[in-house]
């Protein structure tokens, strides 16, 4: 009699879903499982860390995220030297504002689904589905985000199936948006957008949306001060991610320290002829 294999019989019970089975024998190591009693709604918010701007955009041949390096509690700095934008797998990438440590979280749970679910069924999710998942990641930390510990997170990745870089925004409910050109998320993005709107233009190369990127994070800084600028001084550059038919790749801190050395002359020069 042929014995069962016990990897088979471990993948069957697990399923394709590993939030799911923590949800089922674990639910307790779920981010959202955290409960903040009767703390008044709202009221939270201010005793965490909040990450705040990230953008992404498509350029020609794919898709880039960015994230500045700013965490704040209140009127108050906490960091500024958090990460906000983390690969996915190797075709996608996912940035976050909000609270910092439910969101973290949640990133990491993210990155252990895809890779659960490619060992179980032999094969990448698509990037719909794994939008998908992350809504309903979103949508079970709904109690905490009446509670004033929201996690909104900006998610883009390469489709290899439409080749071609696509970008999707979230709700606190779960609500799931996809996005065209460009976005962004945080307590900056509504002066993100607007450079975004006058910088991005159809078929920018991977070099020009980077720099397109970068701008538009010195922008949101100049008028937000929940977001953290190029810092010439203590050398700290946005994190940022491309993705294309190749896979993800973070652009290196020199060639981000070029672009904002090069952006802060060039807005000097403009001040001085002003």
């Amino acid at each position: 009699m042929t014995q069962p294999d016990p990897a088979q019989a471990v993948a069957a019970a697990a399923g394709s879903s590993f939030s799911e089975h923590l949800s089922r024998h674990h639910p307790d190591l779920l981010p959202s499982a955290r409960r903040l009693g009767s703390v008044p709604a709202g009221s939270a918010a201010g005793a965490a860390p909040q990450a705040t701007t990230i953008v992404s955009l498509t350029y020609a041949g794919g898709v880039l995220m960015a994230g500045d390096r700013r965490a704040t509690m209140g009127n108050m700095i906490a960091s500024r030297h958090i990460r906000k934008v983390f690969p996915a797998d190797n075709y996608s990438v996912l940035g976050i504002a909000g609270t910092a440590g439910i969101a973290l979280d949640m990133i990491r749970l993210f990155q252990v689904e895809l890779e659960h679910y490619d060992k179980i069924e032999g094969t990448p999710m698509s990037l719909d589905g794994k939008s998908n998942r992350l809504a309903a990641m979103v949508r079970q930390n709904l109690p905490l985000a009446l509670q004033g510990l929201a996690v909104i997170p900006l998610f883009a990745g390469y489709d290899t199936d439409r080749h071609e870089g696509r970008i999707f925004s979230y709700d606190v409910t779960g609500g799931r948006y996809e996005e065209y050109e460009h976005h962004s998320v945080g307590s900056g993005s509504v002066f993100a957008r607007g450079a975004l709107k006058k910088l991005w233009r159809p078929g920018l190369d991977e070099e020009e949306a980077v720099r397109v990127a970068v701008e538009s994070l010195y922008d949101a800084a100049d008028d937000d001060s929940a977001t953290g600028g190029p810092d010439l001084v203590r050398k700290l550059w946005p994190v940022v991610y491309i993705v294309n038919a190749a896979g993800i790749r973070e652009i290196p801190e020199r060639e981000l320290h070029q672009m904002a050395e090069e952006l802060v002359a060039r807005r000097s020069v403009a001040g001085l002829e002003a």
